[in-house]
């Protein structure tokens, strides 16, 4: 029988901790204790550190310490259970707010009077419940807006590399995006998993420069805290968001970088707890343990607020097959790829636009939503860069001089594209009647022959013969 020293309605005590392994702490002879249930474990220093069940047996249990367990030893340590899983104090009044991962204030102030108490699990949104997105969100970067729009309660991942400017983008579209509405309400709940120091003060003075953060919340964790409290970042940052979007009406984008750090700190995690690996390491439930994440995210019936995820994952070695992009794209509605060598020509926001794809957009642009020509020119943009791609290939080959005069305007067509459209200043932000101008301004470098992807009532309206006159092909 479990040598007990406290036992009272909903809190039971133990003075059986086996052993502390790394950030896990190991119960033995435990009764009643469940899955995700939080406590505090008391070390011989009286010290009181929150834990989470992450483990149970018939007569153990495996919690992990979310403050880490340095100094902690097994012997003389109690563990108190409270019979109930993490609830999170949320307000209305935590925009403006830098937090930890745990919720707690990073910035010096205390915390504001709490309106509610939310599981930081989340609840499980009803499939009948959900209403399809259809309507759009302004990030003001033109490949998104334009070609891959951001839709009110998708999920839309951006895959990227070492190296490659996910921070500037991320804070970029923080800084920028924005629903359209007089009475729309927006926030943004920015979640930053594992940070290096520099990486932090960026996103911190970049928001407080730009007075950003009065809508948004930042969660922040670094890479030198525990990594339990990693594990409970985006989940602490999605129960602010739930708060704000089903209680606040709120149309609420959640920012969440970087994936990988999320998922190294699962596989550790893992490996502590003993569990065999999976693929590369990482746990064989990570499938389900990202959907848990992603899958708070949504529009609900006779709700009128949203909720947008945004997340940002470094895929090691560029390898798009990696498990952490791989099992991504399988539960989000597109990705956005980053391009080392469109960042390498000197082109911001480098993205590869032919393996980017947004799988809600075609639902949301159009006629009052954006424009009546937006999803006839991404299409054509799209199959036009294509194919310039193909007649760069060709002329590295046979050289430019003995291409057709056609083939040398898809030439400048894709330089006009990677220049104007594609290339964006940081801190340029351009409405989607801006996106959509220039991108006219681009297509029209074609014969309007060429746009076989345009009705002629819509080419007839937007197509600028002048720009197509004005350029004259040598040899054309």
């Amino acid at each position: 029988m479990s040598k007990i020293i406290e036992s009272v309605p909903g809190i039971v005590s133990y003075s059986t901790v086996r052993e502390v392994k790394g950030p896990l702490i190991v119960i033995e002879k435990t009764r009643g204790v469940a899955y995700n249930e939080i406590g505090e474990v008391i070390g011989p220093d009286g010290e009181p550190r929150m834990v989470q069940v992450v483990e149970v047996g018939s007569d153990y249990a495996v919690a992990q310490v979310l403050t880490g367990t340095l100094g902690l030893p097994a012997k003389g340590s109690t563990v108190k259970f409270y019979g109930r899983t993490l609830r999170m104090p949320v307000t209305e009044d935590l925009l403006g707010r830098v937090l930890d991962g745990k919720g707690q204030p990073r910035d010096g102030l205390p915390l504001p009077p709490a309106e509610e108490y939310l599981d930081i699990n989340g609840e499980p949104l009803n499939p009948y419940a959900r209403e399809y997105p259809e309507e759009p969100i302004e990030t003001g970067v033109s490949v998104i807006d334009g070609l891959n729009t951001m839709v009110r309660g998708q999920k839309l991942p951006i895959f990227s590399g070492t190296g490659l400017p996910h921070n500037m983008l991320a804070a970029q579209v923080a800084r920028q995006a924005t629903v359209r509405g007089h009475e729309e309400e927006f926030a943004i709940i920015f979640a930053a998993m594992g940070l290096k120091s520099e990486e932090a003060l960026f996103f911190l003075n970049e928001f407080r420069r730009t007075g950003a953060l009065r809508r948004l919340v930042m969660v922040l964790n670094l890479a030198s805290d525990p990594i339990a409290e990693r594990i409970l970042t985006p989940r602490t940052a999605l129960t602010i968001a739930e708060y704000l979007a089903w209680y606040r009406d709120y149309h609420v984008l959640v920012i969440l970088t970087d994936m990988t750090n999320y998922a190294e700190a699962l596989r550790e995690l893992s490996s502590s707890k003993g569990e065999l690996p999976g693929r590369r390491g990482y746990p064989g439930y990570m499938y389900t343990d990202f959907a848990t994440i992603y899958e708070r995210t949504g529009r609900a019936k006779g709700k009128k607020g949203s909720i947008t995820q945004f997340p940002i994952l470094t895929m090691p070695h560029d390898d798009i097959t990696h498990p952490i992009p791989d099992l991504t794209g399988y539960i989000t509605e597109g990705q956005l790829v980053l391009s080392r060598t469109l960042w390498g020509k000197g082109i911001y926001p480098p993205f590869d636009v032919i393996m980017s794809l947004s799988r809600l957009m075609k639902d949301a642009v159009g006629e009052g939503k954006t424009r009546d020509d937006h999803k006839y020119v991404a299409n054509q943009l799209i199959a036009a860069y294509s194919r310039s791609l193909d007649v760069r290939n060709l002329a590295l080959l046979v050289g430019e001089t003995n291409l057709s005069w056609r083939e040398r305007r898809y030439l400048r067509f894709a330089e006009q594209f990677e220049r104007r459209f594609i290339n964006q200043g940081y801190y340029e932000r351009r409405t989607f009647e801006q996106t959509l101008d220039i991108a006219w301004d681009v297509i029209s470098v074609l014969p309007e022959d060429e746009l076989t992807n345009v009705p002629p009532d819509i080419s007839k309206r937007y197509y600028r013969r002048s720009i197509f006159e004005s350029i004259k092909d040598v040899g054309a």
